[in-house]
């Protein structure tokens, strides 16, 4: 494609334009070339200076000067967002970081345990014990640097000697300073696990002997019972204000079909909670015996005891007993039964925690609109005024259960429930709508507020649109017809067709016969000049009848001409040697 050609056709079609045609291209094109740069502008994201990249953050101001000298040797092109960020051209930050890296210009002053990296002889246990100091204070400090809020950490551990003797022996303690990021804070809980971090990592030392403060001394924790008080109140008052939004919400909902609309119902509830968690431990016993464990012992025993033989002594006495006399006196039976049961009491344990908040009284206020009927005339067609009408009692106790219905009224905690009947709005003219503009305006957030990201994008694209075929399209036909019409004004006027022509030329000839017949002429009669002198006629007739046409005519006929003779000159210079 030949753009130089096409700019040239451009430009001369532009220059053909009149002035108000012109104005309204220049005012399209600046307006789109706007709307797109507009565009592009609101989705862009804010950057810092185009082509430079950081090179080092967080730095120290020696260390930063350091950096600098070392750019300066290097001839590096630097930028100084702040004292302690440096950002050189894109091109030259890994290429530079690593070379600043390798010369050592940048020491971490944060030392952990690659102090044991390399051993030293005769090193004493002093030594090793400042070292090991030193490493766990830096490792420390590397951790607790990586948490989001801090910028900057520091830990000093004080170890006692061991000792032999009890009573001498004391405990570590620890001290941590901190530097926060810009606008950023630790939470309870955060300072809570940093002190917790710094005792499970040294033996013996109790979270409550760790100290922590911030860069301008202030301490951090010391007022926890304050901080978890404080806290706890917070989330009591949140808890209880969304448990009354909630209450509130039901009986606008509940009573907003029947009075007519949320916007002619009121309510405000106050809900007294008991916040204080107990814990209570109950042992109940069940009065039925259960029998536990059963023995039963039975004994039997049956036999006879030998006769004693005695008296003086003699030959009887050592002879024994003679055969056939008795020799057992008595005989000795024994019978024993012992039965034991072993009964037990049951019991059940019940360890029972209170909830986070119990409901120690509710207090309900509710305000509801009444009617409107509008007024009658003397003849008793009603007018554009409107009359209020308050709601009856028994309405009003209809309206009352149900908003003890609503909130669980409970008789035994004392609540209470106030139902009122006023005129929202004094009947100016015109009835309350049930539905009015804060009612749309609430279901138009509801429905079409998730797709406002979508719409904003099809709202554009609809004003394209709308922008093309009101603007552009017509625009574009009437550059259609202005060159048409350029075209047809370029073409010449008093040319003749050929039929038209010969048309002409018979009526000619017939005139010229009759003519020559009245006037007596010869055969010496000139066609070419009679042609010649019905074309001026011709042509004086149209000048008359259309001056204009045959002025714009004969301005494209010197344009046209002009532009044949100049191209001419500039062939002839470009063949020139």
């Amino acid at each position: 494609m030949d753009f130089k050609a096409l700019i040239s056709q451009l430009v001369a079609l532009f220059g053909r334009l009149n002035r108000n045609q012109q104005i309204v291209i220049v005012a399209t094109v600046v307006a789109i070339v706007g709307f797109i740069v507009f565009m592009i502008l609101y989705n862009a994201k804010p950057a810092g200076k185009e082509g430079y990249k950081v090179l080092f953050d967080r730095l120290t101001p020696a260390d930063a000067a350091i950096v600098v000298e070392q750019l300066k040797k290097d001839k590096i092109d630097y930028e100084l967002l702040n004292e302690t960020t440096i950002a050189v051209p894109e091109a030259e930050v890994y290429k530079e970081r690593i070379a600043i890296a390798s010369l050592g210009i940048i020491k971490d002053n944060k030392v952990g345990f690659e102090l044991f990296d390399k051993q030293e002889f005769g090193a004493t246990s002093f030594d090793q014990d400042i070292k090991y100091k030193r490493a766990l204070e830096g490792e420390l400090a590397r951790t607790i640097a990586g948490l989001r809020p801090i910028k900057e950490a520091i830990v000093h551990l004080a170890l006692p000697k061991e000792t032999l003797f009890v009573a001498k022996q004391e405990e570590p303690t620890a001290s941590v300073q901190v530097t926060f990021e810009e606008s950023m804070r630790l939470t309870r809980q955060q300072i809570v696990g940093i002190k917790n971090l710094v005792s499970a990592a040294v033996p013996k030392l109790h979270p409550e002997k760790v100290s922590l403060i911030d860069a301008d001394g202030v301490p951090l924790g010391d007022g926890d019972e304050f901080e978890q008080s404080s806290e706890r109140a917070k989330l009591q008052t949140r808890y209880e204000t969304r448990q009354e939004e909630a209450l509130e919400q039901k009986i606008v909902k509940v009573l907003a079909p029947i009075i007519g609309g949320d916007d002619r119902v009121r309510a405000q509830v106050n809900i007294e909670f008991d916040f204080s968690q107990r814990e209570m431990t109950q042992e109940k016993f069940d009065p039925e015996n259960v029998v536990r464990s059963e023995q039963i012992i039975e004994e039997k025993r049956e036999g006879s005891r030998p006769k004693e033989i005695g008296g003086v002594p003699g030959a009887v006495s050592n002879i024994g007993p003679v055969e056939g006399l008795q020799g057992n006196e008595t005989i000795e039976k024994y019978s024993k039964n012992e039965a034991s049961t072993n009964y037990d009491v049951s019991k059940t344990v019940t360890q029972v925690k209170s909830e986070f908040a119990t409901i120690k009284r509710i207090t309900a206020a509710v305000l509801v609109d009444g009617k409107y009927e509008p007024k009658k005339d003397e003849e008793g067609n009603p007018t554009e005024e409107f009359d209020y009408i308050a709601l009856d009692q028994a309405s009003l106790d209809q309206i009352n259960n149900l908003v003890k219905r609503t909130i669980g009224y409970n008789e035994a905690r004392l609540d209470d429930v106030t139902v009122s009947n006023f005129a929202f709005r004094a009947p100016a003219g015109s009835i309350p709508s049930a539905t009015g503009y804060t009612a749309f305006m609430q279901k138009v957030e509801k429905y079409v507020g998730p797709l406002a990201p979508a719409l904003k994008y099809l709202f554009v694209a609809i004003i394209l649109f709308i922008f093309y075929k009101k603007i552009i399209v017509p625009f574009a036909d009437r550059m259609l017809e202005i060159q048409e019409s350029q075209e047809e004004l370029s073409r010449p006027i008093l040319s003749i067709d050929e039929d038209e022509g010969e048309d002409l030329v018979g009526k000619v000839q017939a005139m010229r016969k009759k003519v020559e017949e009245q006037l007596g002429v010869n055969e010496n009669f000139n066609e070419d000049a009679l042609k010649y002198d019905v074309l001026l006629e011709k042509l004086k007739a149209m000048v008359e009848s259309k001056p204009e046409d045959v002025a714009n005519l004969l301005k494209v006929l010197i344009e046209e001409e002009s532009i044949a003779i100049a191209e001419l000159e500039l062939g002839k210079r470009g063949s020139k040697p």
